[in-house]
């Protein structure tokens, strides 16, 4: 999935610093409240690519007018900037939308777009935007079926998605970049190790217009695909794998090929964007105006999809996952194929349950009052999420004391784990012992409220689960 940091809800604007750390992995999954929608941006024309910056504010593509706009949540958007030479026809525009993984050291942005003649790859300093530099050209493109997805996988490697252009031929066609999955540094060379033919990007190919796509916490890759009149697909992506476009649409008999682990009628779906969240894979579905959730086996299977959100809010075209746990959701009214809204298209985030902007999935009983609790005492849940030498955590503090106005909770390390970046919280070490106080927008906690901030970590040897928590002091139990 992609190495991202996403915001909090709120109605205070968070600075840009190019200094920050850069994003790693999500923390745990937390699972969002799809019930309580809060819209961080409305007004906009087909917004596609996006993804977020270290300080949490999020980058965003429009198709049809080329902007890159920085998104905050209680802010208006701000163009970034535009990028040159965008021709928007049909499918066709300013597509995909990558952070660089090391962004706090190279400030890049990377962008997939279609131009007169191609579709190409570029990247950008967030510092210089107008200095774009060509990662990869000379994609075949057309009105139809660009693909146009971009992300950094958990290997830093750039993967792209890639339709065939119209042209079916293409996505069996392996000296073809066209119908494929594409796998390549981030300047676009081949990577030394990892793809399956000698000298070429092709990871996976067979493909008819892949959009989607995520990695599990495994390293896993899926991708969701359009199919033409009958199926559309979600495929669990190896290296080498043949899909079977324009042989196979959806599932078939033919040993060559690898089926999908999911289907769809058209008219169901129609996959653009894709986010893993945990064990889930949500799956934005334009005509199916819907929002997807695919249950994961762990095995790199699925069980039976299951539809949120359907027909409340129109064609649903990119879906991106925050460390939080906040999904956010990006509409396409405005693509020339659904019915606009006034304040469409919009980009809707729906925070996790049990944060401050989402009702918790338990509250205190009224028969015992808050204040019945001690003062100051808390209870706290850290849930870790490691790798190699490194880890995110999701903390969540519940108040059982009285309501207040700022916090810090305190805690140790019992090994050498040192705090790389962090979110919903300003977080400070020295030595073993961490400070992690209230951002600016989330110091009001009420008696039983629970607020949550996550953090990135290296260690080596053990990563054992801190000690001595303390709110304001006063020590708290944890889970």
């Amino acid at each position: 999935m992609r190495r991202t940091i996403a915001v909090c809800g709120s109605l205070a604007a968070l600075a840009l610093s190019a200094a920050l750390v850069a994003a790693g992995p999500p923390a745990a999954a937390l699972e969002p409240d799809l019930a309580s929608p809060q819209v961080v941006a409305s007004g906009l024309t087909v917004p596609w690519g996006l993804d977020f910056l270290p300080d949490g504010s999020a980058l965003v593509a429009e198709r049809n007018s080329a902007r890159v706009l920085r998104v905050t949540p209680g802010s208006a958007p701000t163009t970034v900037t535009t990028i040159a030479g965008v021709t928007a026809t049909g499918e066709a525009g300013l597509l995909g939308l990558a952070v660089s993984p090391t962004f706090a050291q190279d400030n890049l942005i990377y962008v997939y777009f279609t131009t007169a003649g191609d579709n190409r790859i570029v990247r950008f300093r967030l510092d210089t935007p107008q200095t774009q530099q060509v990662v990869l050209s000379g994609l075949a493109r057309a009105s139809i079926h660009d693909g146009g997805r971009i992300a950094f996988g958990p290997d830093g490697m750039l993967y792209a998605t890639v339709g065939d252009a119209n042209v079916t031929a293409n996505a069996q066609n392996q000296q073809s970049l066209n119908g494929k999955i594409l796998r390549m540094r981030p300047d676009g060379g081949v990577p030394a190790t990892g793809n399956p033919f000698p000298n070429s990007l092709v990871y996976s190919l067979g493909h008819r217009n892949p959009q989607g796509l995520d990695w599990d916490a495994q390293g896993r890759l899926y991708a969701a695909e359009f199919g033409q009149n009958t199926w559309d697909e979600v495929n669990l992506i190896v290296a080498g794998g043949n899909y079977g476009w324009p042989t196979v649409e959806g599932r078939g008999n033919d040993p060559r090929f690898i089926n999908p682990i999911v289907v769809w009628s058209t008219a169901e779906a129609s996959p653009s964007g894709a986010a893993i969240d945990g064990q889930t894979l949500y799956v934005a579905a334009l005509r199916g105006q819907r929002l997807w959730q695919v249950p994961l086996d762990g095995a790199g299977g699925a069980g039976a999809p299951v539809a949120q959100l359907q027909g409340r809010y129109g064609r649903l075209r990119t879906v991106e996952r925050a460390p939080d746990g906040a999904l956010w959701v990006t509409t396409s009214n405005r693509d020339g194929r659904g019915t606009p809204a006034a304040d469409d298209d919009r980009i809707l985030r729906f925070p996790p349950i049990g944060s401050p902007s989402s009702p918790a999935t338990s509250q205190p009983p009224t028969s015992q009052p808050p204040t019945s609790q001690p003062a100051t005492a808390c209870s706290v849940r850290w849930t870790a999420d490691q790798w190699g030498t490194g880890f995110t955590a999701n903390v969540a503090v519940t108040n059982l004391g009285a309501a207040r106005t700022s916090w810090a909770l305190t805690f140790t390390f019992p090994g050498n784990q040192r705090v790389t970046n962090a979110w919903n919280a300003t977080v400070t070490q020295s030595g073993a012992a961490v400070t992690a106080r209230n951002a600016g927008w989330n110091g009001t906690l009420a008696a039983g409220a629970t607020v949550t901030f996550g953090l990135q970590a290296t260690y080596t040897g053990t990563n054992a689960r801190p000690t001595d928590f303390r709110l304001d002091g006063t020590a708290c139990t944890a889970t």
